[in-house]
């Protein structure tokens, strides 16, 4: 878009109704005893935004200059816009949205309900660039006790390459498996270039595992799609599932669930695991 597809109508409107749907409270001020109508004063929002009360209410009326990008970030801030209300206020307003800063590490509730509702299939939810951010009572049979582990220690990429076991990595589906997974990092690199930790987490793993170096220079970029997995795990045996690793947009982040075939060996002993955990 140009600055030529400014639609000031749209813009006025959406900026009315993004103000009046906050509450005073939402973003820091007091509530007060004479609002006669609901949502945010617009002399506020201009003093969120760090801009004159009189600019702002131009937009709102339709009238005003063409907002620059930076006027654009300050009143997505100041609205608590979401991404993909953002992404809307950018467009309307003639301008291309700015990329995402990083990854969202936001755990929805309605995720959280659903994994604890998974009572016989293992399931965590990780960023975009496979931090772990929420995790079942099952899948601690396979991540460990991550309560336990302090929060920037838990990246599922930097566990795999920290593993030396030459045997481990003679195994063509572990090969496959690393394989598929830095295809996808390097797709969330190329999505959040201004994110500081992906950077660090990939310069750190260049610097210490070979083995990530040469994944990484062969340039693969990919989202990750379905692998069946075989687990000779110490305390279960082994173990064969679909390790289904499910997108969800609103977050970029993706939910991974260990799927065996209905009625497998691998099923019954989820099942033995859910009534052990349940007793």
């Amino acid at each position: 878009m140009t600055r030529n597809c400014l639609r000031r109508a749209e813009l006025a409107a959406f900026l009315r109704s993004r103000r009046e749907r906050l509450r005073p409270a939402e973003v820091g001020l007091p509530d007060g005893v004479r609002r006669r109508t609901p949502g945010l004063r617009r002399q506020e929002v201009a003093q969120l935004a760090g801009m004159s009360v009189d600019y702002y209410i131009r937009l709102e009326q339709g009238r005003g200059p063409h907002p620059s990008r930076q006027v654009l970030s300050s009143l997505a801030r100041a609205l608590l816009l979401t991404r993909d209300e953002r992404e809307y206020l950018f467009r309307v307003a003639g301008e291309s949205p700015p990329p995402a800063a990083g990854p969202s590490r936001e755990v929805p509730a309605g995720l959280r309900h659903l994994m604890d509702a998974m009572t016989e299939t293992p399931a965590y939810l990780v960023d975009a660039s496979y931090q772990i951010l929420a995790w079942n009572r099952l899948a601690t049979y396979f991540v460990g006790d991550l309560a336990a582990v302090p929060a920037a220690d838990r990246n599922m990429v930097r566990w795999m390459f920290r593993m030396s076991d030459d045997a481990h990595w003679a195994d063509p589906e572990v090969v496959h498996f690393a394989r598929t997974t830095i295809a996808d990092l390097r797709a969330a690199y190329g999505r959040y270039p201004r994110d500081r930790g992906l950077a660090e987490l990939v310069t750190e793993l260049l610097g210490t595992s070979p083995r990530f170096a040469r994944l990484w220079a062969e340039h693969d970029v990919a989202e990750r799609r379905l692998i069946v997995k075989r687990v000779p795990h110490p305390d279960l045996g082994l173990l064969e599932f679909e390790c289904r690793v499910l997108h969800v947009p609103e977050t970029d982040q993706r939910l991974i669930v260990y799927v065996p075939e209905p009625g497998s060996p691998t099923a019954a002993t989820f099942r033995r695991l859910a009534e052990r955990v349940a007793s």
